[in-house]
């Protein structure tokens, strides 16, 4: 096991006095080093179990006179973070890239390469990946002089796509404009008959400047941009928002407060996984499934409109606690729903897994293997369907999770039929957690003040396990108690990079399947 005091003593005796460390909260370890030494550091993390969960940068210029970039790695056995900082000079904008050695920066790197002009150096893909080849050199959105009140002038330059050559292999675009009400993405297969060769995929088509509209305003401010990160993860966001203001203001929120919170993403979870068993059987024309799991769908989220005012559960968080009670007649008719879904949930399920033509499109598609999930952070049901026995609700327990009982499923196949097991796994725990919560509710207050230890430029990572899995947010909290610096790494912005890597042997019409099994989200990207 690798406590803080250990991994303190560790870095010391390797680094020496290279590495500035400070431990700010009891889950997080906070350090600092120099940029030439990151790589070095990334590789002994890894080494020693700690995988890269989140990269961002931020743009103090105007307060330390230069670039800073957070890394931040997570020990579960020990139940902490490790967030490591670097400076960046403006006169040096670039930093030595941990790609090849921790492949699951790629995306980071590039994206602040992006969004802040600053150079991973020695990175294998350059390409644009947060914003697109027509957008203008030397203009980089998050930096702090960024003006984008004004119309952005567009080039004319053109994405490159990795081509495959030979006798018989065709291109087959796909998107970005799909036949149904999805957001944009553009997939482009090389292909040998059906038989994909490869696969490029192209995202961020509808960047929404999130991150962005949330500098210089109130923490309850923002929240209402919060939660409309993604429509199907709304209640995971706004808690993974609330908890790192919670933690930057030293502010205990009631056992009330935490039973709700966990109540509701658990109902979360339950309509995004009903609705998802069901969405899997629309990638195979399995009509009957399609419907029932829709319909099972419709009902949970009928419940969140009764018991809290919101189909997708918004307008309940704050920072500081919960907008909405649970009374005792919801508590009966939370409990009398459950009963009635589980039993109809479990009927569905066992004629899925008995209709052949089912069972032989799911089985052995879209294997994802375990080192490629590990190599890239696969979370949340992928990567547990590949054997990766990782759930922040046990591994960074919050809300209640530290006093509920629950297992988490793993499946070693990384299959279509894995992914599909793990959620109905997971439906019945979630199913189980909601009971236990209910049956036991303490009093206590709902909302208090946030704390008076919101220091500025302080820094705080909140984490939660969503349906699609784990989400991370990074704020820094600036002058005034506002925000100065928010990123929010979303579930789907390291599984979507995983889907082009697993196609490959399998068939141009098993791809809607294998995507519908991932079930992720674009808005989370566009962020």
């Amino acid at each position: 096991m690798m406590r803080q005091e250990r991994v303190i003593e560790l870095i010391s005796n390797f680094f020496e006095e290279r590495v500035i460390i400070a431990k700010a909260y009891v889950d997080e370890l906070h350090l600092e080093i120099n940029k030439n030494e990151i790589l070095s550091l990334a590789v002994k993390l890894r080494d020693w179990g700690f995988p890269l969960i989140q990269l961002t940068a931020t743009d103090e210029r105007s307060i330390q006179g230069q670039f800073r970039l957070f890394y931040t790695f997570a020990n579960d056995e020990e139940k902490f973070l490790i967030v490591v900082r670097v400076c960046v000079a403006e006169v040096e904008p670039s930093f030595p890239s941990i790609m090849n050695e921790v492949p699951a920066a790629h995306w980071y790197e590039r994206e602040i390469r992006d969004l802040f002009g600053l150079d991973p150096i020695g990175h294998l893909d350059k390409r644009r990946l947060a914003v697109h080849e027509d957008w203008p050199e030397g203009l980089y959105p998050l930096r702090k002089d960024s003006n984008l009140d004004i119309e952005v002038p567009r080039t004319n330059g053109q994405f490159s796509y990795d081509r495959v050559e030979g006798e018989g292999v065709i291109q087959v675009p796909v998107g970005p404009i799909h036949a149904g009400i999805i957001e944009p993405g553009h997939f482009r297969f090389s292909a040998v008959g059906d038989t994909v060769l490869n696969l490029e995929a192209r995202f961020f088509y509808t960047h929404r400047g999130i991150e962005k509209l949330a500098e210089g305003k109130t923490p309850l401010a923002v929240l209402p941009i919060v939660e409309r990160i993604c429509g199907a993860c709304s209640f995971s966001h706004t808690t993974a928002y609330c908890q790192a203001l919670e933690k930057l203001s030293g502010t205990e929120i009631s056992t009330r407060v935490k039973d709700i919170r966990t109540v509701v993403l658990e109902l979360e979870r339950l309509y995004n996984h009903v609705g998802d068993v069901g969405n899997i059987c629309a990638g195979i024309g399995f009509a009957f499934g399609t419907m029932h799991g829709a319909r099972l769908r419709e009902g949970l989220m009928q419940l969140n409109e009764i018991v809290f005012g919101s189909r997708f559960l918004r307008g309940i968080n704050t920072p500081g606690g919960v907008r909405r009670d649970i009374s005792i007649q919801n508590i009966n008719l939370i409990l009398v729903t459950l009963e009635k879904l589980e039993q109809e949930f479990k009927e569905l399920v066992e004629i899925m897994f008995d209709t052949n033509s089912y069972m032989d499109r799911v089985q052995t598609t879209g294997i994802l293997w375990n080192r490629t999930a590990r190599d890239l952070h696969a979370v949340g049901p992928v990567a547990r369907a590949a054997g990766v026995d990782r759930d922040v609700r046990r591994d960074h327990p919050y809300a209640a999770y530290d006093r509920v009982s629950f297992k988490v499923p793993v499946y070693e196949q990384g299959d279509v039929l894995a992914r599909v097991k793990v959620r109905v796994a997971e439906t019945y725990e979630s199913i189980n957690i909601i009971r236990q919560i209910l049956l036991s509710m303490p009093t206590g207050e709902l909302t208090q003040q946030l704390g008076r230890e919101m220091i500025p430029y302080n820094y705080a990572v909140g984490m939660t396990e969503s349906p699609r899995g784990e989400n991370v947010h990074f704020i820094m909290i600036g002058k005034d108690k506002t925000i100065y610096r928010y990123m929010v790494r979303s579930a789907s912005y390291v599984n979507w990079p995983i889907i082009p890597l697993i196609v490959s042997e399998d068939i141009i019409p098993d791809f809607p399947l294998i995507n519908k099994s991932f079930e992720l989200c674009y808005s989370c990207l566009d962020r």
